[in-house]
Formats: C-alpha cells, sequence, structure tokens
C-alpha cells in the first residue's frame, strides 16, 4: 500500500542548478550553485542513504525569445521569461522520474520556474501544491505595484497567477496556485502597494513579530496541518536572506532581525517529520559577497536537516516523552 503522507515515493533526489542572477539588483547569485556543490550539498545527501542525481545547470543559450511585449517595469524580462519556460518544463520531467527536485539559485525568479513545474506535476496527479516561502521579502509585487521593478520581487505574485506576466511561459502550460495555498514565513520587508495587495487576496503572512510571540513550532505546525488535511503536498522555496544577516551574510538583500541558526534548524526537522516536502528552491545565495563560504555552508546543513540529520537518535512525535517526564 502507497504511504500517502509521503510525497517523494522512493529515496531519489535531484539536484538542477539555474544560475540567474538578472532578477535582483545586485549580480553574483549565478555562482549561487557551484558554492552549494562546492559545500557538500550532494556528499551530505548521499550519506543520509539518498540516491542524488546531479543535472548540472540549465543554460538558456538555444531559447528562442517570443514575440510579446514585455511589461513597462520588469527588468531584464527577455532573459528571465527563457529562464522560467526552461526551468519549468526541466523541472516538470525531472518531477515526473520520482526524485525530489532541489533547485539551485541564483535569485527568486527561478521560482516562477520551478513552482509552476511543481505545480503542474501534481495537479496531474490529483493533488494540491502548496508553498512555504521562507524569505525576509514577501515578493508579491507586480509590474503594477513595483518600486524597483526587479523581477525577483515578483515571483510570489507570479505563482498565485497575478496579472502583469502573463506572457513568461509563453505557450507553455501555466499551473499557478490559489493565493490561500501560500505562506509567508519570516517576512520582515513588504512595500506599501505590494501590502495592499496581499490583504486584498488574504495572503497568510507569519512575521517575526508573529515569530517572536508563538515560535517557529507553533507556526509551521499550523502550516504543515493545513497541507496535510488537504492531502497537498509542499514545496520549500528557502531563500537565504530568510535567515538574519549575522547568521547568513552572503546574500544582497540582507534585512536585519531574521531567523536564527537554531530556528531555521527547527523548521527544516519539524517539516523533515512531516513527511510532506515534495520539492525545493534553494536562491539569493551571493558567494561574492559571503565569508569563507560561511552562507553556502550553512544553507547545505539546513537541507541536511530537512532530509533528517539528526545530532542524535530521537522519539518519533507519536511517542515522544516530553523532557522530565
Amino acid at each position: 500500500m502507497t504511504d500517502r503522507t509521503r510525497p517523494d515515493r522512493g529515496r531519489s533526489i535531484a539536484l538542477l542548478g539555474a544560475p540567474i542572477d538578472m532578477g535582483a539588483s545586485q549580480r553574483g547569485t549565478l555562482m549561487g550553485p557551484a558554492a552549494l556543490r562546492t559545500a557538500g550539498l550532494a556528499t551530505l545527501l548521499d550519506s543520509l542513504d539518498f540516491e542524488v542525481v546531479d543535472y548540472g545547470d540549465l543554460s538558456i543559450a538555444e531559447i528562442r525569445d517570443l514575440d510579446d511585449r514585455p511589461p513597462d517595469k520588469a527588468n531584464h524580462y527577455r532573459e528571465i521569461q527563457r529562464w522560467t519556460r526552461v526551468l519549468s518544463r526541466r523541472g516538470y520531467e525531472i518531477a515526473g522520474t520520482g526524485a525530489i527536485p532541489i533547485f539551485l539559485g541564483g535569485d527568486h525568479t527561478l521560482s516562477m520556474g520551478s513552482v509552476n513545474a511543481m505545480a503542474r506535476h501534481w495537479q496531474e496527479r490529483g493533488r494540491k501544491l502548496f508553498v512555504l516561502w521562507l524569505d525576509a521579502h514577501a515578493d508579491y509585487n507586480t509590474p503594477e505595484t513595483t518600486i524597483t521593478a526587479n523581477m525577483h520581487g515578483m515571483s510570489a505574485a507570479f505563482l498565485c497567477g497575478e496579472p502583469g506576466l502573463d506572457g513568461l511561459l509563453g505557450d507553455d502550460p501555466r499551473a499557478s496556485i490559489d493565493p490561500d495555498r501560500l505562506d509567508l514565513f519570516g517576512i520582515r520587508s513588504i512595500d506599501k502597494l505590494e501590502k495592499e495587495l496581499m490583504r486584498a487576496r488574504r495572503i497568510r503572512v507569519a512575521d517575526m513579530r508573529q515569530i517572536d510571540e508563538f515560535g517557529v513550532a507553533v507556526l509551521i505546525r499550523r502550516v504543515i496541518e493545513r497541507v496535510r488535511a488537504s492531502d497537498g503536498v509542499l514545496h520549500v522555496s528557502f531563500d537565504v536572506d530568510f535567515l538574519d544577516p549575522c547568521v547568513a551574510p552572503g546574500v544582497g538583500t540582507t534585512v536585519p532581525g531574521g531567523a536564527t541558526y537554531r530556528e531555521a534548524h527547527l523548521i527544516m526537522e519539524l517539516l523533515h517529520d512531516s513527511g510532506l516536502v515534495g520539492s525545493i528552491d534553494i536562491v539569493e545565495l551571493n558567494p561574492f559577497l559571503d565569508e569563507r563560504g560561511r552562507t553556502a555552508r550553512t544553507a547545505v546543513e539546513l537541507i541536511g536537516s530537512l532530509f533528517g540529520q539528526q545530532i542524535t537518535d530521537r522519539p518519533t512525535p507519536s511517542n515522544a516523552i516530553a523532557p522530565g517526564e
């Protein structure tokens, strides 16, 4: 009998690099996939008894431009359009192998393609895709609301089907998710018009104030229970600026007051225990700004926790006993 709580259907992980950096104002994230590999991502996953297949880095050199009209406020639209199409196509193919895809970025425009791929994959299998957006920023701008015109700030809005970037995939299938299947977590920077749009869509936001008040365990368990109640699958989009800059300095969009090292590991451990994670993005790592690979190593350690790495064996949640009992 198939275990419906586990979307992976096996012990295989697929790595796919997307060296994109034109979606952000600070260049350098194109080196992110190489930094994550150098920090030992594949070796760690292999040590956890996963079969790891590295598909290398994608290229857009052979992808033709479309003839739609670019939006007025969307920097580097043509390049990102090509990246989105190739990521959506390749991610969808890899998901069909039964492996858990890990998309290595690159800036957060990567998610426009990766989430579309995974939503399409699970939609065809009769299951809903939910997205946990671990990020300092909401990324819910559109060309209509954006201040900077940088497209990495539009990625969450695009995956929820907001208008303004409708031609990004051309004739390729677009599989948007409903806004109530997006959870923004760790947010501490939102633009004014962006906030108004999010309020209108009733986007769930766990900002740092809520994390301070309730703790990450309570808030992440709420996300997990919503996904489980719908027999859904969870895509984790992990922007390293979710972490506090003192933990992860290698990003171009640092915002003080982010998640601590321990909070981040607890989140990943709880997600692993849930058995619901079917795909992951790791984005916005900028090795040019890092300190001797520190941020890359931290990101790899967190992915290790997401896939079951533990310091000690502990009871499963069903039979756990609180300390002192």
